[in-house]
């Protein structure tokens, strides 16, 4: 048996991203029968990271190979995740794991964005970048929104994906131009993002949210831009669905576990702001790392962690 696989999701108040994220677990368990699969979240909902790890620590496992189940290596993945880790291995005897990277702009993901334009194309894209309608070239455009960070790497990270996605999957669709955006912490907003959009030309909208699974934020993503549509009545808007749990998303979380397990984990570590004193951020080189607060962890029952901090590591 190869060690287990351990997923360790963000965590959401949704009830359906939970649930998403937990049906996720249960199918890469149907689909690895030659290792164990656990999962568990950070902060926000149970079930806690700390319980999947007592789960596969029961069953006697001492090493796992973890995997963040995030899209861009921000704070979350640089340090939430290490640092709780860490901690686990404070609680128990002989545990140890190897750490994965996020899953980034794979070309697995570009190709997983490019299903979900579809669904909401449909017939409606053309390859000749031309409206079936005017004739006029920039009809349709993209905005990729993702969730927003502190972090400029992780920022920057949402906007290569949002080029990557134009130069090729987009243009094959007849898409004339993708543009980022964020739903928290960055610029420029959703509503920013689609009136730089209308005022390039475009006449359509495929908004696509750079989210793995449902959440309050996705939610938030397509309710302020309806309300942008209801005020820009010339433009057509559409939302698209979030990646969601698919064999698609399975595959890069494969590949994630054995390049981690082979140690050969390919981080880009030169715009990391805890490693590079990039300028405006050079207060945040070595900066120590603390597990999140979550209420369904023992260390945070009362309110306060107890937790050590931890340097930055991939």
């Amino acid at each position: 048996m190869k060690p287990p696989l351990l997923l360790v999701g963000h965590g959401t108040r949704d009830e359906k991203g939970v649930a998403d994220f937990m049906a996720f677990v249960e199918r890469l368990d149907r689909r690895l029968d030659d290792r164990e699969v656990a999962g568990g979240f950070i902060e926000l909902s149970p079930p806690p990271l700390t319980d999947a790890v007592g789960e596969l620590y029961g069953r006697g496992h001492r090493r796992v190979v973890s995997v963040p189940m995030m899209l861009v290596a921000a704070g979350h993945a640089k340090g939430d995740i290490p640092g709780a880790l860490i901690r686990e291995k404070e609680r128990h005897d002989g545990f140890d794991y190897v750490y994965g990277r996020p899953l980034g702009p794979h070309p697995t993901m570009l190709r997983l964005l490019a299903e979900r334009l579809d669904d909401v194309l449909g017939t409606d894209s053309d390859p000749a970048g031309e409206s079936a309608e005017t004739g006029a070239a920039g009809e349709t455009a993209v905005l990729l929104v993702g969730r927003g960070s502190t972090d400029p790497d992780a920022n920057a990270e949402v906007c290569k994906v949002a080029r990557l996605f134009q130069e090729g999957h987009a243009k094959q669709r007849g898409v004339s131009f993708v543009e980022p955006a964020f739903i928290s912490l960055a610029w420029p907003s959703v509503c920013e993002g689609l009136d730089r959009i209308r005022r390039l030309g475009a006449r359509r909208v495929v908004v696509l949210p750079y989210f793995l699974f449902s959440g309050i934020l996705p939610d938030r993503v397509v309710d302020e831009s309806m309300a942008f549509a209801a005020d820009h009545p010339d433009l057509d808007i559409r939302c698209a669905p979030v990646i969601g749990d698919c064999d698609g998303l399975a595959d890069m979380i494969v590949e994630r576990y054995d390049e981690a397990l082979a140690g050969d984990i390919r981080m880009n570590c030169d715009t990391c702001v805890y490693r590079i004193a990039l300028p405006g951020f050079e207060d945040k080189v070595g900066a120590p790392q603390t597990p999140h607060h979550h209420p369904d962890d023992p260390a945070h029952g009362h309110g306060h962690s107890h937790g050590h901090a931890h340097g930055h590591g991939h």
